[in-house]
């Protein structure tokens, strides 16, 4: 079974509301085995635009990519995001073919 990941973007306007966001989204996400694999932290654009936080967001698979982001649990969440940051998140489905080499 193929790997999801929520591919994410993010310009935060009021960072101790996006804390409550935070905090929230943390069970919805444990619900799904979600593992966060990149979470801000330095970063270079190198092309195109970019943001002032990057996050990569690994699930068990795409399937449960798609539904956590649809649960009640993770939409009250994106509640108290919103408003307070501007995103851009993609839900994307993991690659086991060929690699180079």
């Amino acid at each position: 079974m193929t790997k999801g990941y929520w591919v994410a973007r993010v310009d935060v306007a009021d960072p101790e509301q996006y804390k409550r966001y935070v905090a929230a989204n943390g069970p919805a996400l444990a619900a799904f085995g979600a593992r966060f694999l990149v979470r801000a932290g330095a970063h270079a654009v190198v092309e195109g635009t970019g943001r002032g936080r990057n996050v990569v967001i690994e699930f068990p698979s795409y399937q449960a990519a798609l539904e956590c982001y649809r649960t009640p649990a993770y939409q009250q969440a994106k509640a108290l995001r919103d408003g307070v940051a501007v995103s851009d998140l993609v839900i994307v489905e993991g690659y086991d073919g060929p690699q180079p080499g």
